[in-house]
């Protein structure tokens, strides 16, 4: 599903460790990294879209986290443009996410890559809860900062202000993104 705009919708997850470290997982036959995510069904809410990728991208589910919130509205990020797919029916020029932030309530056996016979990672690690907005692709690192901006008060308030510190320059809150910029 894409809309009129071009864009997918789309969730993001950021599973955090009750020490405030997240999930940080490779994807297949790449270098690199990210946070799970996936596209939203037209059957499916953003919450049941994020527990079915959840399941499909870790093995997790519901059972073995805590949902402590999410991003209001969409985020969204524009594709390179050697990865727009002109060719498509509809062209899709990003994603639109809903982002979640999870508590991580399981053990770390509980984490199956390979839940589907097409699996989108096959590495994971717990990095700090910074880390990614300064290591994913450089066309995520906008709706990264973003999304953790807005989620680290929740994450800040489970794992303290040790584990998920204010940034220097203080934490800026999320910009309304018309969607027509990346």
């Amino acid at each position: 599903m894409i809309d009129p705009d071009g864009f997918r919708p789309n969730v993001g997850i950021v599973l955090m460790h009750e020490d405030g470290r997240v999930f940080w997982a490779r994807r297949v036959r790449r270098d690199g990294w990210q946070f799970p995510q996936g596209g939203i069904n037209t059957d499916e809410t953003p919450l049941e879209a994020m527990y079915r990728e959840l399941n499909e991208e870790t093995g997790l589910d519901a059972a073995q986290v805590e949902v402590l919130g999410a991003t209001p509205g969409w985020l969204r990020y524009r594709l390179p443009p050697h990865a727009v797919r002109r060719h498509e029916r509809l062209v899709c020029i990003g994603q639109k996410q809903v982002w979640f932030l999870l508590r991580f309530r399981g053990d770390e056996v509980d984490f199956r890559l390979d839940q589907t016979d097409s699996p989108e990672f096959d590495a994971w690690r717990w990095v700090d809860f910074w880390y990614p907005q300064a290591h994913v692709v450089a066309f995520k690192r906008g709706v990264y900062t973003r999304a953790l901006a807005h989620l680290a008060p929740l994450a800040r308030a489970v794992a303290g202000a040790v584990a998920v510190p204010v940034p220097e320059g203080g934490e800026a809150p999320p910009r309304r993104h018309s969607g027509r910029r990346g």
